[in-house]
């Protein structure tokens, strides 16, 4: 299974922490992110007009990298700290 997660002010907007999918093939972060929405169609606007950064097993990712079956995949929005 490939664990979703979701932080920040996305967690609370979607009011789920995260999910699991199982792939069956790698695919890009668009096409997972695709898949998130058609199977969560409620979920639609939130994923639309969120500015969303990604990262695939702890590291900064892009959304057109791979994700592979079993990895861990974080959407979040931008943030900054001080």
């Amino acid at each position: 299974m490939t664990q979703i997660l979701f932080f920040a002010q996305l967690r609370e907007d979607l009011g789920c922490d995260s999910i699991e999918l199982d792939l069956q093939r790698p695919c890009s972060v668009t096409e997972l992110r695709d898949r998130i929405v058609a199977e969560n169609p409620q979920w639609q606007a939130i994923f639309k007009h969120s500015l969303l950064l990604c990262s695939v097993n702890q590291t900064l990712a892009d959304f057109k990298d791979l994700v592979t079956p079993g990895d861990e995949v974080a959407f979040f929005p931008p943030v900054t700290g001080g």
